[in-house]
This record gives structure tokens, sequence and C-alpha cells, in this order.
């Protein structure tokens, strides 16, 4: 099973109300990482609970290979694979840009796709194109993944 994994929203919190927690990882930086003003937001007993899911993680951000020097040590993920989005511009309309080239790479396998900008439009198209299961799970972006997420994706999982 994929896991399509977004950073911005999904893993690293943005436009709460309230301050931020500033949280200190267990795991060695790189420099490149330690040196990212965000990444003390990511919260990093999140990694431990994405490796409980026991998926094939791939990184599904604009962070591209950045999420495995920074976001991948920070939460004790190993490197994961990083989708390439074409250079070509998405076509105007509700379908999100990430939607087409998500289904691509997955190939035809079931995949779950975690981000925070996921709308009813992008569910409807991996329905209609994609030939196995999928779950496209929209987080808030305001708190990250959360228990309440974690527990949608596993039922899912497990069913």
């Amino acid at each position: 099973m994929l896991l399509f994994l977004d950073v911005d929203g999904t893993l690293l919190p943005f436009g709460a109300a309230a301050a931020y927690p500033a949280y200190e990882t267990p795991f060695e930086l790189t420099a490149e990482g330690a040196d990212h003003p965000l990444l003390s937001r990511i919260d990093p007993t999140l990694g431990p609970r994405l490796l409980a899911l026991n998926c094939e993680m791939v990184w599904a951000t604009t962070w591209l290979d950045d999420a495995n020097a920074c976001v991948a040590p920070w939460l004790g993920l190993p490197a994961l694979p990083v989708v390439d989005w074409p250079d070509a511009g998405e076509r105007p309309g509700a379908l999100h840009w990430k939607t087409r080239p998500l289904v691509a790479w997955a190939a035809g396998r079931p995949f779950v796709w975690v981000d925070d900008e996921i709308t009813a439009a992008d569910r409807a198209w991996v329905d209609a194109h994609h030939p196995e299961r999928a779950l496209l799970h929209r987080v808030d972006h305001r708190y990250g993944l959360t228990q309440a997420d974690f527990g949608a994706v596993g039922e899912w999982l497990g069913g």
C-alpha cells in the first residue's frame, strides 16, 4: 500500500490562532535539517506513527528531496521516494495539480494520499480514473496530522 505524504499543512502545521510548540527531535539531524526555521513545528512522534501504518511512504510535496534532507531525519524516517512533479502547468479547474501525477505514480496500486488541499473534485476524479482503492484524506492545515487523522487512515487500511 502506498502512502503519499505532503509536508506543508500535513506534517508542518500553519495558520492556527495559537502559537505552535517547538519540539525537539530525538533523532540525529543533518546540517540542512538543523538550519530549517520551521522544522521544530513538526512533532517528531509522527515518524514512528507513520512507520506503524506499514505502508510504502512516498513524499508528495513541493519540498521534493529536501524532505529527505530535512523532514525525514527530524522524524526518524528513512529516505523516501519522491514524486517528481511535471513542469507543465496544471489545467485550471477544481482538480488539484497533484492528483493526476499521484494516480500515475500509483500505477494501479491502492494508495492513501494525506494532504491539506484535497477536495471533492480530486476524490471524484480518482474514483473515475483509478482502478484500485484510494483514500484521499484531507488534513486540517492548522494542526497537521492528528490522532483522528491516524485513526481514519488506520481504519481504512484495516478495511
